[in-house]
């Protein structure tokens, strides 16, 4: 074909730049934008069979023809050198991870090393892969009764000396604010439906509550 007449690192780098895609920068989100995360395990095995079906369910409908694209292009360009490889790989774990966040209402600033993923989803993904959920239930029981332990305890304690003077009552009020809404971000989470989409909210600071 062509493509097999352009040097192999000028090849990848019409790849992607066709795509988009060239070094991007800053912070991803959550565990799906990671070179361990389930996301690229799950291109990587697809890339070894030669065959796209196995990362389709990572995409919505309306994105399955360009991930369709860039795997073909993938598989053609990677065969041309071992550096040709690794980054017509890259280029395809960008394209899948991007529209997959994407799908999701989620921001997208790139891959992050591998080893990068947070404990507690490190834990999720285990109790996925041993079939058990026990011990994921039993370090989550204990973050959220620190938790709220903690916050319980200093407001009750700022509460003692609220009407001592107008900077203890603020003291009192931001400590209250952060506990109830503390606990109004469990219950809400608990009783609905988390998405990647949430990720880049942040909670309400002390002080700058809402009744």
């Amino acid at each position: 074909m062509a493509a097999k007449r352009i040097p192999g690192i000028a090849a990848v780098t019409m790849l992607m730049m066709g795509a988009g895609w060239l070094g991007p920068d800053g912070r991803a989100y959550g565990h799906c934008d990671t070179m361990d995360g389930p996301v690229v395990k799950t291109a990587q095995a697809a890339l070894q069979k030669g065959d796209v079906a196995g990362v389709l369910k990572w995409v919505k409908t309306q994105e399955e023809a360009e991930i369709r694209e860039a795997f073909t292009k993938t598989l053609a360009v990677r065969t041309l050198s071992p550096q040709a490889r690794d980054l017509a790989d890259k280029y395809f774990f960008e394209t899948l991870v991007r529209l997959h966040r994407a799908g999701e209402g989620a921001p997208y600033t790139g891959l992050k090393p591998a080893g990068t993923v947070e404990p507690i989803i490190a834990a999720s993904d285990k109790a996925l892969e041993t079939g058990s959920v026990e011990g994921l239930m039993q370090e989550v029981v204990k973050l959220v009764s620190d938790g709220i332990h903690r916050r319980f305890t200093e407001t009750t304690e700022r509460k003692k000396h609220a009407d001592e003077s107008v900077a203890a009552g603020r003291e009192f009020v931001n400590a209250y604010v952060e506990f109830t809404h503390y606990v109004e971000r469990l219950h809400n989470d608990a009783v609905g439906q988390s998405g990647h989409g949430a990720e880049a909210q942040k909670p309400a600071e002390p002080g700058g509550h809402q009744h």
